[in-house]
């Protein structure tokens, strides 16, 4: 069992062979995709949505995050797993990105942490790689800015749009990041920045020209309340399967037919 190290992802890129990465907030999930032979395993601030609930991922907090991340960790011992830093643990000063980048990889135990571009000042993102700590960077739509962005919108419509979003990749594969996350952009835009840097880029909702692809583990599970983002192609429809399960146990305990002898002491 081959540790994934970021000089194995950089490798796959040069290589031409497409990277995996799904996202996992819990000790079951991280062992079932490193099982799995997943690439990278995200411990996404989604957990805000996945797991508890909320509307944004803004609630997120990074003591959060390195609760989640500890128990992915313990069962992913394969996979590179990477830790995303949360809303306002990087963008009040650069020292607060470097102590909380710093936190996540030595309580979290993540291998990389993963950082959302907002504007084209990278000093963060060239900082918290100068202290060691490998990062994944994230163009397109933002989550964190959901409020600014006026909500969940394909990024890269205009031409200017573009120019930046170009200019932002370079700017970011420079700064030294190892791979970059583009989330809801057209797919020639995509297929555009992956030639122009040198870095594997993870799609989500960006087409099949990216270097990887990137989805929430619950939406590829069809483990999602209402319907998932049209970028997602459900493999099952596990809710489904859960919520028969759950009624037949349900049924059986009031018909007295669980436990049976079988699941019984004498």
């Amino acid at each position: 069992m081959k540790k994934v190290r970021v000089s194995h992802i950089l490798q796959k890129k040069r290589d031409q062979e497409k990277l995996l990465v799904l996202t996992a907030y819990d000790y079951y999930f991280g062992r079932l995709l490193d099982e799995a032979g997943v690439d990278m395993i995200l411990v996404g601030d989604s957990l805000g949505n996945v797991f508890s609930g909320h509307e944004t991922t803004l609630p997120v907090t990074v003591d959060q995050i390195i609760y989640h991340c500890q128990a992915v960790c313990r069962g992913a011992k394969r996979s590179l797993v990477v830790a995303d830093m949360p809303f306002m643990s990087y963008q009040v000063n650069v020292d607060d990105a470097k102590r909380n980048a710093g936190r996540l990889v030595k309580e979290g135990g993540a291998a990389a942490v993963k950082i959302e571009a907002v504007s084209m000042d990278v000093s963060v993102f060239e900082s918290v790689v100068q202290m060691g700590v490998p990062v994944m960077g994230h163009i397109g739509f933002t989550p964190q800015g959901v409020h600014q962005l006026g909500g969940y919108r394909v990024q890269g419509r205009s031409e200017e749009q573009v120019d930046q979003l170009c200019r932002l990749a370079e700017s970011l594969a420079k700064a030294g990041c190892f791979s970059l996350v583009l989330e809801m952009v057209p797919s020639a835009v995509a297929q555009r920045i992956s030639s122009l840097v040198d870095i594997p880029t993870i799609g989500i909702g960006a087409g099949q020209y990216c270097d990887g692809q990137i989805l929430v583990t619950q939406d590829v599970l069809g483990m999602s309340f209402g319907d998932a983002p049209s970028f997602v192609r459900p493999y099952d429809q596990l809710t489904d399967r859960i919520r028969t399960a759950l009624s037949g146990f349900q049924s059986d305990v009031k018909s007295l037919v669980f436990p049976s002898i079988d699941q019984q002491f004498s």
